[in-house]
């Protein structure tokens, strides 16, 4: 059971990028599946999240209007599209998933939850 981001990069500022979280092991139904960030120094922090069977979503302000998230419960994969990048937005980026689906995204997709899986992380890296 795994799950594995795929399509960071280093990209320059107002530039895109659009990130896979693939899951094996497990299907998608019933799941919430979030979007985090860690930047060098800073705690890990939400960045957007999305309840598999509802289709309820969730960004925090500082992805809002920039982000896109989509998922695809027949692919059991869900995608972060980055819009308007700025050097704000590099971090390591982190896919997880969480049984509470749309309780947890409903509830902001807190960093603080025990998510069931969580991906190894993609580095995104925003040049000015």
């Amino acid at each position: 059971v795994q799950l594995v981001e795929s399509g960071g990069g280093l990209v320059q500022a107002g530039g895109s990028l659009r990130l896979s979280c693939a899951a094996s092991g497990f299907t998608f139904d019933g799941y919430a599946i979030g979007w985090f960030r860690q930047a060098p120094g800073k705690e890990r922090e939400p960045v957007s999240c999305i309840a598999n069977d509802e289709g309820t979503t969730y960004y925090a302000d500082s992805v809002k209007g920039r982000f896109t998230i989509s998922s695809d419960n027949a692919k059991n994969t869900a995608i972060l599209k980055m819009d308007s990048l700025g050097p704000e937005d590099t971090a390591v980026y982190y896919c997880a998933a969480d049984v509470g689906g749309d309780t947890t995204v409903l509830a902001g997709c807190p960093v603080d939850y025990v998510y069931t899986y969580w991906g190894q992380g993609t580095q995104v890296t925003v040049s000015s």
